[in-house]
């Protein structure tokens, strides 16, 4: 099994299409993008979205937040998502590789992410690649109704 990880650059029906097959496996409280959504998400400064494909399949994504803050440049890894169909054959390892390799290219210093304790097969990945459980408050204010 031979995974390929791109950076999307543009959006057509095929990419909208892997999401909303994808979404619902991240989240069942969140729809899926749609190709304006993800188009701006692709077009913007601070975000990379990576594109795990399988025999020309997309399979998987992950989204890398990468921006200035005073004390350096900070990079955050969000809405990591595989299909299950393909878990366990190294599709989140190869997509948080690309992911840490960007970020590093970009003059972070460390990378950040979250992950429900739920998602055990994720949490063993994290700490195989080297992350390392921080000891922290997580705090969410949330501003819609």
């Amino acid at each position: 099994m031979s995974v390929e990880i791109s950076i999307c650059e543009t959006i057509d029906q095929n990419i909208v299409s892997a999401f909303a097959q994808l979404i619902p496996q991240l989240s069942s409280s969140n729809p899926a993008p749609d190709g304006a959504a993800l188009q701006r998400i692709v077009d913007h400064d601070a975000t990379t979205l990576f594109l795990a494909h399988l025999d020309g399949r997309i399979v998987g994504s992950l989204t890398l937040a990468v921006f200035p803050i005073p004390t350096g440049v900070r990079a955050w890894i969000e809405d990591v998502v595989v299909d299950e169909g393909v878990r366990g054959h190294g599709v989140g390892e190869e997509l948080n590789r690309a992911a840490l390799e960007r970020a590093r290219s970009l003059g972070a210093i460390t990378v950040d992410l979250t992950s429900r304790p739920s998602r055990e097969a994720a949490n063993r990945l994290y700490k195989r690649l080297g992350f390392v459980e921080r000891e922290t408050n997580v705090y969410r204010f949330e501003l819609s109704d």
